[in-house]
């Protein structure tokens, strides 16, 4: 416990969908059964991503599409603490900031939501639609099954369910981690497997961001960090950078430290799905971002450069 907590005093700052203030208050109520005393308080903050709803993420771009508000509001001390989504965390973390802490990573897959439980990706019929915001899941679902009609799907978790309800739509996939926290568990009609559709880098695990220099919120927030989920999503993160990617590139990945070390999988497909490559390492847990830009730099060599040369060059960059 730290040190005279009864004067502790911390600012959460979140975006307001359900899901982000799910994350907030699941941080205030773990920091308060850890400091008794402290007051600890939410500030809602509106971001970029939250505003502009209609337009597809791959055409915006992703530089702190969900993040940049709040960094603001840190970088200004009007927050202590920022809660983030790690999946939606930009590799690049602004001068200044720091992610101090990392939480114990949720289930990492994504769901089907599907219009009866039970439906599996290979069981939906010939030609189905789904819908889905994620060039990630795009390319994976394409590339295992090309005959499916892929549609644009945005919004936070209960109206992209809604949406699905209201459509002629076959299916959407969400991420579980989201729906699950949401208690939304019964619209879930299977669980996708890691070896069918690899999740989004960070998926699943809250990443903390304060600013530099911030003490109290640096030893408040230590108070919740998990060191191997922080460990795993280093190694994501990195292959992430060392790729250049983000949401107008399909990549997946996941990283698991187990007993003998972390064993990282990557994937980096052509937004078509037409093609995909797909590898994995394993290293010792220490050497998390050498193994994660390793990885990357085998992706690249095995023909993922010239997949990402084409998409940035359609993106314009």
């Amino acid at each position: 416990m730290m040190n005279s907590d009864a004067q502790l005093k911390l600012i959460i700052g979140t975006r307001s969908s359900d899901l982000a203030l799910w994350q907030a208050n699941y941080i205030k109520k773990e920091l308060k059964k850890k400091l008794k005393n402290a007051r600890i308080e939410l500030k809602l903050v509106k971001t970029k991503g939250d505003k502009i709803l209609d337009v597809a993420l791959s055409k915006i771009g992703d530089k702190g599409l969900f993040t940049k508000e709040l960094e603001l509001a840190l970088m200004n001390d009007e927050i202590d603490i920022a809660v983030h989504s790690l999946k939606d965390l930009q590799t690049e973390i602004p001068k200044g900031l720091k992610l101090a802490a990392v939480t114990k990573r949720h289930d990492v897959e994504d769901a089907l939501i599907a219009l009866k439980k039970g439906i599996t990706i290979d069981k939906l019929p010939d030609g189905a639609t789904v819908a889905t915001g994620s060039l990630r899941r795009r390319c994976q679902l394409q590339h295992l099954r090309p005959d499916l009609k892929i549609v644009e799907l945005r919004g936070n978790v209960p109206t992209r369910i809604q949406k699905f309800i209201d459509s002629d739509w076959d299916a959407i996939i969400l991420a579980r981690a989201g729906v699950e926290r949401l208690k939304m568990n019964k619209y879930i009609s299977s669980i996708i497997d890691k070896s069918v559709i690899l999740p989004a880098v960070g998926q699943g695990a809250l990443g903390i961001e304060i600013k530099d220099g911030n003490k109290k919120a640096e030893q408040a927030v230590r108070l919740l960090h998990h060191e191997n989920t922080y460990l795993a999503v280093l190694a994501e993160r990195a292959l992430l950078k060392t790729l250049e990617g983000g949401c107008q590139v399909p990549i997946g990945a996941f990283a698991e430290v187990r007993s003998n070390g972390l064993y990282l999988e990557g994937i980096v497909g052509a937004v078509d799905g037409s093609v995909t490559f797909r590898k994995k390492m394993r290293g010792k847990k220490a050497d998390a971002e050498k193994i994660g830009r390793a990885l990357a730099k085998d992706l690249k060599k095995a023909g993922a450069t010239k997949i990402l040369n084409d998409i940035y060059t359609k993106a314009g960059r």
